[in-house]
């Protein structure tokens, strides 16, 4: 478990931009102290705590340095199979939706680092969710892989168009869906 933490870490696990840990920082709001003889700011793992609770920011990310990943499918079959995968690859967090509408939910209180994405939700299409988290500043971070069986190749420019970082098609080979995720979550 870490102990120190930069200001770069920092603002990753609070979900915060560098800059504003540096300005909290500096006026005193999130303790810590700078290396001697640099501009480099370290910060404790209590103090980065108490910042989080006094700012009413989730602990969850601190602690669990996994990837949280949220599988989006009205197919329960296909939730279960990609849960099973990543759950034993043991580096993600997992939560899944069966609806566009409980996507926008989760993605509210979850914040994932990616969402897989169905095409065809039952109550709205992928296009829909794709433009509606690209439009939210608050989720400018959260990468997109769309999940699809039926689509077309024009559909799929659309997608990522609409701000999807990648697509698969149904019915996808495992390791070919991890691949992609891990590429994507490494994008910036």
């Amino acid at each position: 478990m870490k102990d120190l933490f930069t200001t770069g870490e920092a603002a990753e696990i609070c979900r915060l931009s560098q800059q504003t840990i540096i300005r909290c920082f500096d006026a005193g709001r999130l303790e810590g102290f700078r290396i001697p003889g640099s501009k480099f700011r370290r910060i404790p793992r209590r103090s980065l705590v108490k910042f989080m609770k006094e700012n009413s920011i989730p602990l969850d990310e601190l602690d669990s340095g996994k990837k949280k990943v949220l599988i989006v499918d009205d197919d329960a079959e296909i939730v279960e199979l990609i849960s099973d995968v990543l759950v034993r690859d043991g580096g993600f967090e997992i939560k899944t939706a069966s609806s566009g509408y409980d996507a926008g939910i989760l993605t509210q209180q979850f914040r994932p680092d990616l969402i897989l994405l169905d095409y065809m939700l039952p109550d709205v299409n992928g296009n829909v969710v794709c433009q509606t988290i690209r439009n939210n500043p608050e989720f400018e971070d959260i990468k997109i892989i769309i999940v699809s069986g039926v689509i077309k190749e024009d559909e799929i420019d659309q997608l990522l168009k609409s701000g999807a970082e990648d697509f698969i098609r149904k019915p996808f080979n495992i390791d070919e869906l991890t691949g992609k995720i891990t590429a994507v979550l490494q994008m910036k």
